[in-house]
């Protein structure tokens, strides 16, 4: 660790002097951030974040795999220098451009080197996966990010390492200290995991070792106190040095075992509380994101308890996937009240699908109207939206992981533009007809689709920030709810069927502000329609005075007229 450290130092200062010759480097007018990190090999060290100690709650983040994004040096693997030249696409800073996302935040998968495809088995915390770049360029890109508005967080892979880190290495010493970081028995316990598999594995010294997703993935063993120490350490680089903006922490629940008890522990709760009091210390900015694939109940103690900032919502996901397949309006509005009322404002991340689930398309069987519907869902809903790459264009992929991860479709030239060499997997066969440029050029697309709905929910507060109020409409068919902020209020409506629904009333008990409202589009049709909101909060049997028809998004700003 002291011979790290030196080096780490020594780094430094080189950093530092070549910095101090660089400083008159500026971008001309009409000159890119990447024209100038193309010419120079340099970024400006501008960082237009601003001092927000609750950032994230009003952020939405895109979910990169760096191994399939965009490879910039021809070798068939995506790296940071891709992720950089792609950034504009995700958020270029300019609010009055209309080719970008507008994502405000970042997720990486594990960037650290590891000998598996997926990351997710480390062999250095202090470093990063060669086949994406070098820790410098890292930086780069970090800077870029920063510098157009984009925080970025890290996938911390803490449960456990590889089988070919350094300290597991020197673990299989019964005599070294490095033995007491990981979990032994003399014995097979003769115990199963929470899904009934094999957690026990016999080492090369003869005794057995605990690994709860892999045999090349031992368990570290949090409950000594040095690992912690280590783990502590780890967080401070990435977040003092390297400059990061928090972590997504892998397994989250399953960090501490109590004998047959794997997941959701006593111990584990008690170790992320103490870990988020200590990177708090660190930097009060920084988060950590929870991967709690439990039903919320569990979740939720997670965030209530000041262990984590946000966990992602799981049971959420999955409803509103089924209930937009099956066109069941009332479920998923019942399910999008209770998850919503159950979890703070800001704690709960909100998606549809991720790197270990089948992708959206394939849920929704290639239907276009159906993925703007669940599009529609999570992003106007109270939580913080993570939309996984390549969901906006209507990616597809079922089953093995490494079909859920192929490479972004960027145009219709070879290899879908993500690469010119043989890509490490190939992109999918639809790349030619879906794709980013395409889907750009076409005011119908689900790109396009995307982009308006995130320039919506960037512009309204009540979007953002506000609560959710359930509204009884006398259609089945639609989903209808209101969000509500303390100076805005905006009123959705879905319509969940294959049919049109005419003569649409609705209503509601509680928790809209009083007044005398026209309807304003946000999204949909222009419409002539008044709202009349009770002193007790409740709307009583307004009539939409349009039809809304098959699939249709409806969503509106309440504009209050004045009084006499």
């Amino acid at each position: 660790m002291i011979s790290r450290r030196l080096k780490q130092l020594v780094f430094f200062f080189i950093l530092l002097s070549l910095f101090s010759a660089c400083t008159g480097i500026r971008t001309s007018p009409g000159q890119s951030t990447g024209e100038v990190h193309e010419a120079v090999g340099i970024l400006t060290p501008t960082d237009t974040l601003q001092e927000n100690a609750e950032w994230w709650k009003t952020a939405v983040f895109y979910q990169v795999f760096v191994r399939s994004f965009y490879d910039s040096d021809g070798d068939g693997i995506g790296d940071f220098r891709g992720l950089t030249q792609k950034l504009d696409y995700l958020n270029d800073g300019d609010p009055e451009t209309g080719g970008d996302l507008g994502i405000t935040a970042l997720w990486l998968m594990p960037i650290h080197p590891s000998p598996s495809y997926h990351g997710y088995d480390v062999t250095d915390y202090y470093d990063v996966n060669p086949d994406y770049g070098s820790l410098d360029e890292f930086k780069e890109f970090l800077q870029a990010a920063h510098r157009r508005g984009i925080r970025v967080i890290i996938d911390l892979v803490i449960n456990h390492t590889s089988t070919q880190h350094p300290w597991f290495k020197q673990a299989l010493d019964l005599q070294s200290p490095y033995h007491t970081y990981y979990i032994w028995q003399d014995e097979n316990p003769g115990y199963s995991g929470p899904d009934g598999q094999k957690v026990w594995h016999r080492a090369s010294n003869g005794k057995y070792y605990y690994a709860l997703f892999w045999d090349q993935m031992p368990d570290l063993n949090l409950k000594n106190p040095a690992v912690t120490q280590e783990i502590y350490e780890i967080a401070r680089f990435w977040l003092n040095d390297v400059g990061v903006d928090g972590f997504r922490l892998d397994a989250a629940k399953h960090l501490i075992e109590e004998e047959t008890k794997q997941e959701n522990t006593a111990l584990t709760h008690e170790w992320l509380a103490n870990f988020h009091a200590y990177y708090k210390s660190l930097n009060p900015q920084a988060i950590t994101v929870g991967e709690v694939w439990s039903n919320s109940f569990e979740a939720v103690r997670y965030v209530r308890n000041s262990e984590m900032d946000m966990v992602f919502n799981f049971d959420l996901a999955r409803s509103i996937l089924s209930n937009v397949n099956h066109r069941n309006a009332v479920s998923l509005g019942n399910t999008l009240t209770f998850e919503t009322r159950l979890f703070p404002l800001g704690s709960m991340g909100i998606f549809l699908t991720n790197h270990d689930q089948d992708r959206v398309m394939s849920v929704l069987m290639n239907d276009k109207d159906k993925a703007r519907l669940a599009a529609s869902v999570y992003l106007t809903s109270p939580g913080v939206p993570f939309i996984y790459y390549g969901e906006e264009i209507g990616l597809t992929g079922q089953g093995d992981h490494r079909n859920i991860r192929t490479p972004m479709h960027w145009s219709s030239e070879r290899m879908a533009g993500f690469t010119s060499a043989t890509p490490w997997s190939f992109p999918k066969a639809d790349y030619i007809e879906k794709n980013v440029q395409n889907q750009l050029e076409d005011p119908d697309s689900l790109l396009r689709f995307y982009i308006n709905l995130l320039r919506i929910r960037d512009q309204s507060e009540a979007l953002q920030a506000g609560r959710l109020y359930p509204l009884i409409s006398s259609s089945p068919s639609i989903l209808t709810y209101a969000r509500v902020a303390q100076s805005d209020q905006a009123l959705i409506m879905l319509n969940l069927s294959d049919q049109p629904q005419d003569n649409v009333f609705l209503r509601s008990l509680e928790g809209l502000n009083p007044g005398r409202y026209r309807l304003q589009p946000l999204a949909g049709k222009m419409v002539d329609a008044f709202v009349t909101v009770e002193q007790n909060g409740a709307m009583v049997n307004f009539q939409f005075p349009e039809t809304i028809l098959a699939g249709e998004v409806l969503i509106y700003q309440f504009i209050q007229i004045p009084e006499g």
